[in-house]
């Protein structure tokens, strides 16, 4: 079985506008997907990278357009402003991986629940309400928002080192289990082509 280790931040827009793409891709070809969220704010800094709102204004003109156009090929609604962007994304990544440890529920199901939160609902990942009804939504215990508190600082902490040393620069990020790396949502086509030559 093929392996994708999934770097993503729970904040990133692109990362909501891949959709259900990544599972999809992942069902067709057997692939297991090991979810792998990180502080992509920490990231920047380490990679050469810099926060959208210090990005020159030609840039960030630019990224807008981009959202609008990734949006509506997607089909996915989006809000380019929503009211609580950015915010705190350690509730929601650390939720995404007690709910990994636990099994059980849908965890991409639960990752685009958060993305989809943000980005079209207009609700705060950071709240504690928010996480609960987003993992009950997707079939895991709401109490994991608690209980894997701990852990999920630990790993979620340990992915932002694995992410540097693997190459990783942005979200969102696959990397293959022969290597081979893919950046953005408009790469999941590279990265079939890729599942499917490694199933051959």
């Amino acid at each position: 079985m093929a392996d994708i280790d999934y770097y993503f931040s729970t904040l990133s827009p692109f990362t909501y506008l891949a959709g259900d793409g990544l599972e999809q891709a992942a069902a067709r070809h057997g692939a297991r997907i090991v979810y792998k969220p990180f502080d992509i704010m920490a990231l920047f800094p380490r990679t050469g990278g810099t926060p959208p709102k210090d990005r020159h204004a030609s840039r960030q003109e630019y990224r807008l357009q981009e959202l609008v156009r990734h949006s509506a090929k997607r089909g996915l609604p989006l809000n380019i402003a929503p009211a609580h962007w950015p915010t705190n994304a350690a509730p929601s990544s650390y939720a995404i991986i007690a709910a990994q440890n636990a099994g059980g529920g849908d965890l991409g199901g639960l990752v685009q629940g958060f993305l989809r939160a943000c980005w079209a609902e207009e609700k705060d990942i950071a709240d504690d309400g928010v996480v609960r009804d987003g993992l009950e939504a997707a079939g895991f215990d709401p109490d994991l928002a608690d209980s894997g508190l701990l852990v999920g600082a630990e790993t979620y902490a340990a992915n932002l080192e694995e992410a540097v040393s693997r190459g990783v620069f942005g979200s969102p990020f696959y990397i293959t289990g022969d290597g081979q790396r893919f950046w953005g949502q408009d790469r999941l086509e590279d990265l079939e082509t890729c599942l499917a030559g490694q199933a051959e």
